[in-house]
């Protein structure tokens, strides 16, 4: 059953359907939250909230391409997450208990090398507006006008962003591979 039929049949009620749906873009879901700079113990919250929105939503999904509008769930439940998550922690400092360390741990198991490392501690450390584009693009094979659709943005705006982000990247694996050596 090809993605149209999928997505048809659990339109319809089907939640084997459904589930072959989750099945085939869970990794995808995944890695993208992950990128986005969420911490690995929040990733599997983010993905499930992400299929409980296409659930609940899938009536409302038309002819756009299925994993643009994925991408741009995940990224809306990411950026709700965060929100939520400074929420309670502006409510922790209030009643004078330590913050909590809101800097993603990056999980050596999950980078293969120091390079793998640095990339991506860089790329967290770009503004979320040249940190989505760079990893759509490089890690996710999106091409300008799907990153566009994503973010609601204009084509020029994408390759802006894409050519900033770039730029200013190359400065901050410059400045990580300085620290690096200075340890």
């Amino acid at each position: 059953m090809n993605e149209e039929e999928l997505i048809l049949k659990a339109k319809q009620g089907n939640n084997m359907a459904f589930q072959q749906l989750i099945e085939l873009y869970y990794p995808i879901v995944e890695r993208f939250a992950y990128q986005l700079g969420n911490r690995r113990d929040e990733i599997d919250d983010i993905t499930q909230e992400v299929f409980i929105r296409v659930y609940r939503f899938l009536d409302q999904f038309s002819k756009a391409k299925f994993t643009t509008w994925l991408y741009k769930i995940t990224l809306n439940v990411t950026r709700d997450m965060a929100r939520k998550k400074t929420q309670n922690e502006r409510k922790l400092f209030k009643i004078q208990l330590q913050p909590v360390d809101d800097y993603p741990e990056v999980e050596a198991s999950l980078l293969q090398n120091e390079e793998d490392r640095l990339l991506h501690i860089s790329i967290q450390r770009l503004n979320e507006k040249y940190r989505v584009p760079i990893i759509l693009f490089y890690f996710h094979d999106k091409k300008y006008e799907e990153i566009a659709e994503i973010l609601s943005i204009s084509l020029s705006s994408v390759k802006t962003r894409l050519l900033r982000g770039k730029t200013m990247l190359k400065k901050l694996m410059e400045e990580e591979e300085r620290k690096g050596g200075e340890r």
